[in-house]
Protein backbone atom coordinates (compact mmCIF):
# COMPACT_ATOMS: atom_id res chain seq x y z
CA UNK A 1 0.00 0.00 0.00
CA UNK A 2 1.40 3.32 -0.11
CA UNK A 3 2.95 5.28 2.56
CA UNK A 4 -0.09 7.49 4.19
CA UNK A 5 1.39 11.32 5.20
CA UNK A 6 -0.20 12.56 8.35
CA UNK A 7 -0.04 16.27 6.30
CA UNK A 8 -2.96 14.73 3.74
CA UNK A 9 -5.72 15.41 6.35
CA UNK A 10 -7.58 18.77 5.97
CA UNK A 11 -8.60 18.52 9.66
CA UNK A 12 -7.24 21.51 12.07
CA UNK A 13 -4.58 20.51 13.96
CA UNK A 14 -6.45 20.68 17.14
CA UNK A 15 -9.32 18.58 16.33
CA UNK A 16 -6.43 15.98 15.13
CA UNK A 17 -6.23 14.49 18.60
CA UNK A 18 -2.80 13.93 20.78
CA UNK A 19 0.50 12.62 18.76
CA UNK A 20 -0.38 9.31 19.99
CA UNK A 21 -3.65 9.40 17.73
CA UNK A 22 -1.75 10.79 14.76
CA UNK A 23 0.92 8.23 15.36
CA UNK A 24 -1.44 5.23 15.26
CA UNK A 25 -3.56 6.42 12.35
CA UNK A 26 0.01 6.34 10.82
CA UNK A 27 0.27 2.65 12.03
CA UNK A 28 -3.24 1.80 10.40
CA UNK A 29 -2.61 3.57 7.34
CA UNK A 30 -5.61 5.88 7.71
CA UNK A 31 -6.26 9.89 7.15
CA UNK A 32 -7.70 11.44 9.90
CA UNK A 33 -11.22 12.59 7.65
CA UNK A 34 -13.02 13.19 10.92
CA UNK A 35 -12.46 15.97 14.23
CA UNK A 36 -11.56 14.47 17.27
CA UNK A 37 -14.35 15.90 20.09
CA UNK A 38 -15.12 13.06 22.31
CA UNK A 39 -13.54 12.14 25.50
CA UNK A 40 -13.79 9.22 27.72
CA UNK A 41 -16.28 10.99 29.91
CA UNK A 42 -18.76 12.07 26.59
CA UNK A 43 -18.07 8.37 25.35
CA UNK A 44 -20.02 6.68 28.84
CA UNK A 45 -23.15 8.43 26.99
CA UNK A 46 -22.99 5.40 24.10
CA UNK A 47 -24.98 2.74 25.99
CA UNK A 48 -28.54 2.33 27.84
CA UNK A 49 -29.32 -0.50 30.09
CA UNK A 50 -32.21 -0.12 32.66
CA UNK A 51 -34.70 1.71 30.13
CA UNK A 52 -34.07 -2.13 27.50
CA UNK A 53 -34.79 -4.38 31.12
CA UNK A 54 -38.05 -2.06 31.38
CA UNK A 55 -38.96 -1.84 27.35
CA UNK A 56 -38.60 -5.53 27.46
CA UNK A 57 -40.09 -6.61 30.14
CA UNK A 58 -43.21 -8.49 28.36
CA UNK A 59 -40.37 -11.05 26.87
CA UNK A 60 -38.73 -11.06 30.27
CA UNK A 61 -41.45 -12.15 32.46
CA UNK A 62 -42.80 -14.50 29.91
CA UNK A 63 -39.73 -16.41 30.20
CA UNK A 64 -38.47 -16.65 33.66
CA UNK A 65 -40.76 -14.42 35.84
CA UNK A 66 -39.22 -12.43 38.52
CA UNK A 67 -36.95 -15.12 39.13
CA UNK A 68 -36.01 -15.59 35.94
CA UNK A 69 -35.27 -11.49 35.88
CA UNK A 70 -32.70 -11.17 38.61
CA UNK A 71 -30.93 -14.27 37.92
CA UNK A 72 -30.74 -13.91 33.75
CA UNK A 73 -29.46 -10.75 34.36
CA UNK A 74 -26.71 -12.21 37.03
CA UNK A 75 -25.90 -14.65 33.93
CA UNK A 76 -25.95 -11.91 30.96
CA UNK A 77 -23.80 -9.63 32.94
CA UNK A 78 -21.24 -12.16 34.00
CA UNK A 79 -20.98 -13.53 30.66
CA UNK A 80 -20.69 -9.74 28.79
CA UNK A 81 -17.74 -8.92 31.24
CA UNK A 82 -15.61 -11.47 29.18
CA UNK A 83 -17.30 -10.34 26.16
CA UNK A 84 -16.21 -6.36 26.81
CA UNK A 85 -12.83 -7.38 28.51
CA UNK A 86 -11.54 -8.71 24.93
CA UNK A 87 -13.22 -6.08 23.11
CA UNK A 88 -11.35 -3.19 25.23
CA UNK A 89 -8.45 -5.21 24.94
CA UNK A 90 -8.97 -5.12 20.94
CA UNK A 91 -9.95 -1.68 20.69
CA UNK A 92 -6.88 -0.55 22.81
CA UNK A 93 -4.67 -2.67 19.79
CA UNK A 94 -6.49 -0.55 16.80
CA UNK A 95 -8.56 1.86 17.79
CA UNK A 96 -10.87 2.12 14.43
CA UNK A 97 -14.15 2.71 13.24
CA UNK A 98 -13.94 -0.68 11.68
CA UNK A 99 -14.07 -2.22 14.96
CA UNK A 100 -14.63 -5.98 14.64
CA UNK A 101 -13.87 -6.65 10.75
CA UNK A 102 -10.24 -4.64 11.44
CA UNK A 103 -9.10 -6.96 14.13
CA UNK A 104 -10.33 -9.76 12.40
CA UNK A 105 -8.17 -8.95 9.24
CA UNK A 106 -5.06 -8.29 11.42
CA UNK A 107 -5.44 -11.44 13.40
CA UNK A 108 -7.52 -13.55 11.51
CA UNK A 109 -5.07 -16.62 10.04
CA UNK A 110 -3.65 -14.88 6.66
CA UNK A 111 -5.46 -17.72 4.23
CA UNK A 112 -9.28 -16.79 5.83
CA UNK A 113 -8.85 -13.08 6.81
CA UNK A 114 -9.83 -11.36 3.45
CA UNK A 115 -12.82 -13.28 3.60
CA UNK A 116 -13.54 -13.37 7.03
CA UNK A 117 -13.04 -9.72 7.56
CA UNK A 118 -15.48 -8.89 4.54
CA UNK A 119 -18.10 -11.23 6.70
CA UNK A 120 -17.40 -9.74 9.67
CA UNK A 121 -18.40 -6.17 7.97
CA UNK A 122 -21.47 -6.78 6.49
CA UNK A 123 -22.49 -8.61 9.88
CA UNK A 124 -21.32 -5.72 12.12
CA UNK A 125 -23.69 -3.14 8.99
CA UNK A 126 -26.74 -5.74 9.75
CA UNK A 127 -26.35 -5.65 13.10
CA UNK A 128 -26.16 -1.51 13.63
CA UNK A 129 -28.38 -0.75 10.73
CA UNK A 130 -30.69 -3.09 12.41
CA UNK A 131 -29.84 -1.57 15.96
CA UNK A 132 -31.23 1.95 14.37
CA UNK A 133 -34.67 0.81 13.59
CA UNK A 134 -35.08 -1.61 16.38
CA UNK A 135 -34.14 1.01 19.17
CA UNK A 136 -36.45 3.98 17.16
CA UNK A 137 -39.29 1.43 16.39
CA UNK A 138 -39.29 0.35 20.58
CA UNK A 139 -39.81 4.48 21.07
CA UNK A 140 -42.47 4.43 18.29
CA UNK A 141 -44.72 1.63 20.12
CA UNK A 142 -43.95 2.96 23.45
CA UNK A 143 -45.27 6.44 22.74
CA UNK A 144 -48.07 3.52 20.95
CA UNK A 145 -48.75 2.67 24.36
CA UNK A 146 -48.60 5.94 26.18
CA UNK A 147 -52.02 6.90 23.42
CA UNK A 148 -53.15 4.01 24.11
CA UNK A 149 -53.28 4.60 27.99
CA UNK A 150 -54.72 8.09 27.80
CA UNK A 151 -56.73 7.85 24.88
CA UNK A 152 -58.28 4.44 25.13
CA UNK A 153 -60.37 4.56 22.21
CA UNK A 154 -56.73 5.16 19.83
CA UNK A 155 -56.15 1.64 17.94
CA UNK A 156 -52.48 1.03 17.34
CA UNK A 157 -51.84 0.50 13.86
CA UNK A 158 -48.92 -0.67 12.57
CA UNK A 159 -48.04 2.17 9.76
CA UNK A 160 -48.50 4.27 12.84
CA UNK A 161 -45.53 3.01 14.11
CA UNK A 162 -43.45 3.51 11.02
CA UNK A 163 -44.22 6.61 10.55
CA UNK A 164 -43.03 7.52 13.72
CA UNK A 165 -40.30 5.46 13.87
CA UNK A 166 -39.28 7.57 10.53
CA UNK A 167 -39.97 11.13 12.09
CA UNK A 168 -37.76 10.04 15.02
CA UNK A 169 -34.68 8.34 13.24
CA UNK A 170 -34.94 11.23 10.86
CA UNK A 171 -34.88 13.90 13.66
CA UNK A 172 -31.43 11.56 15.15
CA UNK A 173 -30.01 11.74 11.58
CA UNK A 174 -30.66 15.54 11.50
CA UNK A 175 -28.77 15.90 14.85
CA UNK A 176 -25.77 14.14 13.31
CA UNK A 177 -25.51 16.27 10.49
CA UNK A 178 -26.56 19.51 11.64
CA UNK A 179 -25.78 18.88 15.12
CA UNK A 180 -22.39 16.65 15.04
CA UNK A 181 -20.03 19.53 16.55
CA UNK A 182 -22.75 18.93 20.03
CA UNK A 183 -23.06 15.38 19.97
CA UNK A 184 -20.30 15.04 22.56
CA UNK A 185 -22.20 17.45 25.17
CA UNK A 186 -25.59 16.26 24.19
CA UNK A 187 -24.37 12.26 24.79
CA UNK A 188 -22.65 13.39 28.26
CA UNK A 189 -26.46 15.20 28.88
CA UNK A 190 -28.17 12.34 27.93
CA UNK A 191 -25.60 10.08 30.31
CA UNK A 192 -26.75 12.72 33.34
CA UNK A 193 -30.48 11.76 32.69
CA UNK A 194 -29.74 8.23 32.05
CA UNK A 195 -28.68 7.77 35.45
CA UNK A 196 -31.22 10.28 37.32
CA UNK A 197 -33.80 9.38 35.60
CA UNK A 198 -33.23 5.39 36.91
CA UNK A 199 -33.27 6.70 40.58
CA UNK A 200 -35.98 8.65 40.19
CA UNK A 201 -38.26 6.08 39.28
CA UNK A 202 -36.86 3.40 41.14
CA UNK A 203 -37.23 5.80 44.45
CA UNK A 204 -41.24 6.30 43.38
CA UNK A 205 -41.35 2.73 42.94
CA UNK A 206 -40.01 1.92 46.57
CA UNK A 207 -41.58 4.92 48.40
CA UNK A 208 -45.15 3.37 47.20
CA UNK A 209 -43.86 -0.27 47.59
CA UNK A 210 -42.80 0.29 50.93
CA UNK A 211 -45.75 2.06 51.75
CA UNK A 212 -45.06 5.98 51.80
CA UNK A 213 -47.94 7.83 49.88
CA UNK A 214 -47.10 9.46 46.83
CA UNK A 215 -48.37 13.04 48.33
CA UNK A 216 -46.01 12.41 50.72
CA UNK A 217 -43.26 12.43 48.52
CA UNK A 218 -41.73 16.09 48.37
CA UNK A 219 -38.62 15.09 46.41
CA UNK A 220 -40.67 13.81 43.94
CA UNK A 221 -42.35 17.13 42.33
CA UNK A 222 -43.77 14.87 39.65
CA UNK A 223 -46.06 13.73 42.32
CA UNK A 224 -48.39 16.68 42.45
CA UNK A 225 -49.66 15.71 38.95
CA UNK A 226 -51.10 12.22 40.24
CA UNK A 227 -54.45 11.94 41.43
CA UNK A 228 -53.46 12.09 45.16
CA UNK A 229 -56.75 10.74 46.31
CA UNK A 230 -56.97 7.33 44.52
CA UNK A 231 -53.22 7.12 44.98
CA UNK A 232 -53.01 7.67 48.47
CA UNK A 233 -55.50 4.67 48.78
CA UNK A 234 -53.51 2.03 47.06
CA UNK A 235 -49.62 0.41 47.03
CA UNK A 236 -47.61 -1.22 44.96
CA UNK A 237 -48.44 -4.68 44.85
CA UNK A 238 -45.89 -6.31 46.61
CA UNK A 239 -43.89 -9.58 45.76
CA UNK A 240 -42.65 -11.57 49.02
CA UNK A 241 -38.34 -12.24 48.65
CA UNK A 242 -38.95 -15.93 48.06
CA UNK A 243 -41.81 -15.71 44.89
CA UNK A 244 -39.17 -12.74 43.45
CA UNK A 245 -35.95 -14.51 43.72
CA UNK A 246 -37.32 -18.06 43.05
CA UNK A 247 -40.34 -18.58 41.04
CA UNK A 248 -39.91 -19.09 37.19
CA UNK A 249 -42.40 -18.09 34.87
CA UNK A 250 -42.95 -20.71 31.59
CA UNK A 251 -45.14 -18.71 30.12
CA UNK A 252 -43.83 -19.74 27.18
CA UNK A 253 -45.14 -23.54 27.17
CA UNK A 254 -41.21 -24.81 27.59
CA UNK A 255 -40.95 -28.11 28.41
CA UNK A 256 -39.00 -27.41 31.74
CA UNK A 257 -38.44 -24.23 34.03
CA UNK A 258 -35.11 -24.28 32.82
CA UNK A 259 -35.21 -24.16 29.46
CA UNK A 260 -38.01 -21.64 29.81
CA UNK A 261 -35.33 -19.18 31.60
CA UNK A 262 -32.50 -19.81 28.65
CA UNK A 263 -34.96 -18.64 26.01
CA UNK A 264 -35.54 -15.92 28.37
CA UNK A 265 -32.23 -14.34 28.39
CA UNK A 266 -32.76 -13.14 24.94
CA UNK A 267 -33.89 -9.60 26.02
CA UNK A 268 -32.09 -9.59 28.50
CA UNK A 269 -28.99 -10.02 26.33
CA UNK A 270 -30.62 -7.27 24.00
CA UNK A 271 -30.03 -5.26 26.87
CA UNK A 272 -26.50 -5.24 27.31
CA UNK A 273 -25.29 -5.57 23.85
CA UNK A 274 -23.92 -3.19 21.99
CA UNK A 275 -21.53 -1.66 23.68
CA UNK A 276 -18.74 -1.90 20.86
CA UNK A 277 -20.75 1.21 19.56
CA UNK A 278 -18.01 3.69 21.20
CA UNK A 279 -15.43 1.50 19.18
CA UNK A 280 -16.51 2.78 16.13
CA UNK A 281 -16.02 6.39 16.85
CA UNK A 282 -12.86 5.85 17.90
CA UNK A 283 -11.68 8.28 14.92
CA UNK A 284 -13.31 11.16 16.56
CA UNK A 285 -11.81 10.26 20.41
CA UNK A 286 -8.75 11.56 21.67
CA UNK A 287 -6.28 9.52 23.00
CA UNK A 288 -8.21 6.71 21.57
CA UNK A 289 -5.67 3.68 22.41
CA UNK A 290 -6.49 4.54 26.04
CA UNK A 291 -9.64 6.00 26.39
CA UNK A 292 -11.69 3.70 24.30
CA UNK A 293 -10.97 0.54 26.27
CA UNK A 294 -11.85 2.42 29.98
CA UNK A 295 -14.84 3.78 28.24
CA UNK A 296 -15.97 0.39 27.40
CA UNK A 297 -15.24 -1.10 30.67
CA UNK A 298 -16.46 1.55 32.81
CA UNK A 299 -20.07 1.53 30.41
CA UNK A 300 -20.42 -1.76 31.41
CA UNK A 301 -19.50 -1.32 34.73
CA UNK A 302 -21.83 1.47 34.89
CA UNK A 303 -24.72 -0.12 33.47
CA UNK A 304 -24.66 -3.16 34.76
CA UNK A 305 -25.06 -2.02 38.30
CA UNK A 306 -27.82 0.41 37.75
CA UNK A 307 -29.37 -2.81 35.55
CA UNK A 308 -28.97 -4.87 38.54
CA UNK A 309 -30.74 -2.12 40.77
CA UNK A 310 -33.89 -1.80 38.54
CA UNK A 311 -33.93 -5.76 38.03
CA UNK A 312 -34.17 -6.01 42.19
CA UNK A 313 -36.57 -3.09 41.97
CA UNK A 314 -38.25 -4.90 38.92
CA UNK A 315 -38.70 -8.31 40.70
CA UNK A 316 -40.33 -7.02 43.98
CA UNK A 317 -42.58 -4.27 42.41
CA UNK A 318 -43.92 -5.53 39.09
CA UNK A 319 -47.12 -6.91 41.01
CA UNK A 320 -49.36 -9.55 38.98
CA UNK A 321 -47.59 -10.55 36.47
CA UNK A 322 -50.84 -11.86 34.37
CA UNK A 323 -52.36 -8.88 34.92
CA UNK A 324 -49.41 -6.49 33.73
CA UNK A 325 -49.06 -8.46 30.66
CA UNK A 326 -52.04 -8.49 29.56
CA UNK A 327 -52.12 -4.37 29.57
CA UNK A 328 -53.85 -2.85 26.39
CA UNK A 329 -50.94 -0.57 25.95
CA UNK A 330 -48.21 -3.03 25.16
CA UNK A 331 -45.85 -2.54 27.48
CA UNK A 332 -45.98 -3.92 31.61
CA UNK A 333 -43.48 -1.58 32.68
CA UNK A 334 -46.72 1.37 31.66
CA UNK A 335 -49.24 -0.29 33.45
CA UNK A 336 -46.86 -0.71 36.36
CA UNK A 337 -46.52 2.95 36.29
CA UNK A 338 -50.14 3.37 36.39
CA UNK A 339 -50.96 1.10 39.04
CA UNK A 340 -48.78 2.97 41.11
CA UNK A 341 -49.23 6.43 40.60
CA UNK A 342 -53.08 6.07 39.56
CA UNK A 343 -52.48 9.41 37.15
CA UNK A 344 -52.20 9.20 33.67
CA UNK A 345 -50.01 12.70 33.61
CA UNK A 346 -47.77 10.62 36.27
CA UNK A 347 -47.70 7.58 34.18
CA UNK A 348 -46.49 9.71 31.39
CA UNK A 349 -43.60 12.21 32.98
CA UNK A 350 -42.30 8.39 34.26
CA UNK A 351 -42.53 6.69 30.73
CA UNK A 352 -40.97 10.02 29.29
CA UNK A 353 -38.19 9.84 31.52
CA UNK A 354 -37.47 6.40 29.59
CA UNK A 355 -38.30 7.68 26.29
CA UNK A 356 -35.71 10.64 26.13
CA UNK A 357 -32.67 8.50 27.23
CA UNK A 358 -34.14 5.62 24.57
CA UNK A 359 -33.60 8.77 21.50
CA UNK A 360 -30.76 9.59 23.01
CA UNK A 361 -29.45 5.91 21.87
CA UNK A 362 -30.53 6.45 18.55
CA UNK A 363 -28.51 8.81 17.78
CA UNK A 364 -25.77 7.49 19.53
CA UNK A 365 -27.03 4.00 16.82
CA UNK A 366 -27.21 6.48 14.04
CA UNK A 367 -23.50 8.16 14.85
CA UNK A 368 -21.87 4.38 15.53
CA UNK A 369 -23.94 2.41 12.81
CA UNK A 370 -23.04 5.22 9.73
CA UNK A 371 -19.05 5.22 10.93
CA UNK A 372 -18.93 1.71 10.66
CA UNK A 373 -20.68 1.72 7.44
CA UNK A 374 -18.32 4.70 6.60
CA UNK A 375 -15.21 2.76 7.49
CA UNK A 376 -16.10 -0.42 5.55
CA UNK A 377 -16.89 1.31 2.53
CA UNK A 378 -13.29 3.14 2.79
CA UNK A 379 -12.10 -0.36 2.42
CA UNK A 380 -14.70 -1.18 -0.95
CA UNK A 381 -16.83 -3.52 1.38
CA UNK A 382 -19.97 -1.86 0.48
CA UNK A 383 -22.04 -0.99 -3.20
CA UNK A 384 -21.52 2.56 -4.03
CA UNK A 385 -18.06 2.58 -1.74
CA UNK A 386 -16.97 6.04 -3.51
CA UNK A 387 -20.14 7.42 -2.63
CA UNK A 388 -20.41 5.96 0.74
CA UNK A 389 -17.33 7.26 1.83
CA UNK A 390 -17.18 10.32 0.92
CA UNK A 391 -16.45 13.03 4.06
CA UNK A 392 -17.20 16.31 3.27
CA UNK A 393 -14.37 18.66 4.24
CA UNK A 394 -16.38 21.50 5.46
CA UNK A 395 -18.46 18.96 7.44
CA UNK A 396 -16.02 16.52 8.28
CA UNK A 397 -18.77 13.84 8.99
CA UNK A 398 -19.96 11.43 6.63
CA UNK A 399 -22.49 12.64 5.65
CA UNK A 400 -23.38 10.20 2.75
CA UNK A 401 -23.20 7.01 5.00
CA UNK A 402 -25.68 8.84 7.34
CA UNK A 403 -28.39 9.03 4.66
CA UNK A 404 -27.66 5.72 3.67
CA UNK A 405 -28.35 4.71 7.44
CA UNK A 406 -31.66 6.79 7.35
CA UNK A 407 -32.35 4.62 4.30
CA UNK A 408 -32.15 1.66 5.37
CA UNK A 409 -34.59 2.18 8.45
CA UNK A 410 -36.70 3.18 6.22
CA UNK A 411 -37.02 0.47 4.20
CA UNK A 412 -36.70 -1.96 7.59
CA UNK A 413 -39.32 0.30 9.00
CA UNK A 414 -41.75 -0.60 6.55
CA UNK A 415 -41.98 -4.03 6.89
CA UNK A 416 -43.74 -3.23 10.64
CA UNK A 417 -46.83 -2.09 8.10
CA UNK A 418 -47.47 -5.44 7.15
CA UNK A 419 -46.61 -7.43 10.45
CA UNK A 420 -46.86 -7.50 13.72
CA UNK A 421 -43.89 -9.31 14.37
CA UNK A 422 -41.42 -6.84 12.87
CA UNK A 423 -39.85 -5.10 16.11
CA UNK A 424 -38.89 -8.06 17.44
CA UNK A 425 -37.17 -9.45 14.38
CA UNK A 426 -35.44 -6.19 13.63
CA UNK A 427 -33.99 -6.35 17.34
CA UNK A 428 -33.59 -9.99 16.84
CA UNK A 429 -31.67 -9.11 13.40
CA UNK A 430 -29.33 -6.71 15.28
CA UNK A 431 -28.60 -8.58 18.65
CA UNK A 432 -27.48 -11.85 16.78
CA UNK A 433 -25.16 -9.79 13.91
CA UNK A 434 -23.21 -7.98 16.63
CA UNK A 435 -22.99 -11.37 18.61
CA UNK A 436 -21.68 -13.07 15.91
CA UNK A 437 -18.98 -10.44 15.31
CA UNK A 438 -18.13 -10.74 18.72
CA UNK A 439 -17.86 -14.34 18.59
CA UNK A 440 -15.31 -14.10 14.86
CA UNK A 441 -13.16 -11.13 16.27
CA UNK A 442 -13.10 -12.69 19.62
CA UNK A 443 -11.85 -16.39 17.89
CA UNK A 444 -9.16 -14.63 15.74
CA UNK A 445 -7.75 -13.26 18.73
CA UNK A 446 -7.73 -16.41 20.75
CA UNK A 447 -6.07 -17.97 17.97
CA UNK A 448 -3.52 -16.11 17.59
CA UNK A 449 -2.69 -16.08 21.43
CA UNK A 450 -2.78 -20.21 21.72
CA UNK A 451 0.14 -19.82 18.92
CA UNK A 452 1.93 -18.09 20.57
CA UNK A 453 1.91 -15.29 18.46
CA UNK A 454 3.52 -12.19 19.29
CA UNK A 455 0.86 -9.24 19.63
CA UNK A 456 0.72 -5.64 19.25
CA UNK A 457 1.57 -3.29 22.13
CA UNK A 458 -0.96 -1.76 23.93
CA UNK A 459 -1.99 0.95 26.74
CA UNK A 460 -4.81 -1.52 28.15
CA UNK A 461 -3.92 -4.87 28.26
CA UNK A 462 -5.43 -8.25 29.75
CA UNK A 463 -1.92 -9.69 30.58
CA UNK A 464 -1.76 -13.07 31.78
CA UNK A 465 -5.66 -13.26 31.95
CA UNK A 466 -5.94 -12.52 28.59
CA UNK A 467 -6.66 -16.32 26.92
CA UNK A 468 -8.51 -16.83 29.64
CA UNK A 469 -10.79 -14.11 29.46
CA UNK A 470 -10.74 -14.73 25.64
CA UNK A 471 -11.94 -18.49 25.88
CA UNK A 472 -14.59 -17.63 29.05
CA UNK A 473 -16.54 -14.99 26.53
CA UNK A 474 -15.78 -17.37 23.81
CA UNK A 475 -17.89 -20.00 25.92
CA UNK A 476 -20.55 -17.61 26.96
CA UNK A 477 -21.23 -16.19 23.23
CA UNK A 478 -21.50 -19.86 21.46
CA UNK A 479 -24.83 -20.93 23.78
CA UNK A 480 -26.00 -17.49 24.21
CA UNK A 481 -25.87 -17.07 20.31
CA UNK A 482 -27.78 -20.37 19.92
CA UNK A 483 -30.77 -19.68 22.24
CA UNK A 484 -31.73 -16.31 21.21
CA UNK A 485 -32.96 -18.09 18.12
CA UNK A 486 -35.36 -19.49 19.47
CA UNK A 487 -38.95 -17.96 19.29
CA UNK A 488 -40.48 -16.76 22.66
CA UNK A 489 -43.41 -19.57 22.91
CA UNK A 490 -44.30 -22.96 21.68
CA UNK A 491 -45.65 -24.14 19.72
CA UNK A 492 -44.50 -21.38 17.10
CA UNK A 493 -46.70 -19.87 14.43
CA UNK A 494 -45.94 -17.38 12.36
CA UNK A 495 -47.12 -14.70 14.31
CA UNK A 496 -44.20 -15.67 17.44
CA UNK A 497 -41.70 -17.44 15.10
CA UNK A 498 -37.94 -16.02 15.33
CA UNK A 499 -36.33 -14.68 12.71
CA UNK A 500 -32.98 -14.10 14.12
CA UNK A 501 -31.73 -17.40 12.16
CA UNK A 502 -33.57 -16.31 8.93
CA UNK A 503 -31.97 -13.29 8.90
CA UNK A 504 -28.72 -13.57 9.68
CA UNK A 505 -28.61 -16.24 7.29
CA UNK A 506 -29.28 -14.38 4.75
CA UNK A 507 -27.09 -11.78 5.42
CA UNK A 508 -24.25 -14.27 5.16
CA UNK A 509 -25.62 -15.51 1.89
CA UNK A 510 -25.71 -11.69 0.65
CA UNK A 511 -22.47 -10.81 2.11
CA UNK A 512 -20.99 -14.25 0.71
CA UNK A 513 -22.01 -13.81 -2.85
CA UNK A 514 -21.32 -9.84 -2.76
CA UNK A 515 -17.38 -10.95 -2.06
CA UNK A 516 -17.13 -13.93 -4.89
CA UNK A 517 -18.97 -11.45 -7.52
CA UNK A 518 -17.15 -8.35 -6.79
CA UNK A 519 -15.92 -8.28 -3.07
CA UNK A 520 -12.68 -10.36 -4.02
CA UNK A 521 -11.61 -8.02 -6.65
CA UNK A 522 -12.00 -4.53 -5.16
CA UNK A 523 -12.19 -5.19 -1.58
CA UNK A 524 -8.77 -3.96 0.07
CA UNK A 525 -8.71 -5.64 4.13
CA UNK A 526 -7.38 -3.24 6.48
CA UNK A 527 -4.27 -5.61 7.04
CA UNK A 528 -3.19 -4.87 3.45
CA UNK A 529 -3.43 -1.54 4.52
CA UNK A 530 -1.57 -1.84 8.02
CA UNK A 531 2.00 0.26 8.64
CA UNK A 532 2.54 -2.20 12.01
CA UNK A 533 6.28 -2.41 13.08
CA UNK A 534 5.89 -2.81 15.74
Amino acid sequence: MEQIKLDDTHIAPKYQGTEADKHHMGVLGRIQETRRMFTFISMLGFGVTWETLLTNSFAIITNGGTAGLFWGFVIVFGGFLFVYASIAELSSMAATSGGQYHWVSEFAPPRVQRYLSFLTGWLAIAGWQGGITGIGMLVATVIQGLITLNYPDYIAQGWHGTLITIGIVGLCVGFNTYGARQLPIVEASLALLHFGGMFVIIIILWHVYSGTRPSELAIWPMCALADCPRANRTLAPRNNPYSAFFHIKNGGGWSSDGLSLLIGLYPLTVSLNGFDSQVHMSEETKDATRAMPRSIMWSTYINGFLGFIMAITMIFTLGDLDEILATPTGYPFIQVFFNVTKSHAGTTLMTVLILLPLVGSVIACVATASRQIWSFARDEGVPFSNTVRYVPPRWSIPINAILVSLVICVLLSLINIGSAVALNAILALGTGSILASYLICISCITIKRVRGETLPTRKWSLGRWGLPINVVALCWLVPIFVFIQFPGVTPTTAKSMNFSSLLIGFVVIVATGYYFVKGQKVYVSPKERMQRVE
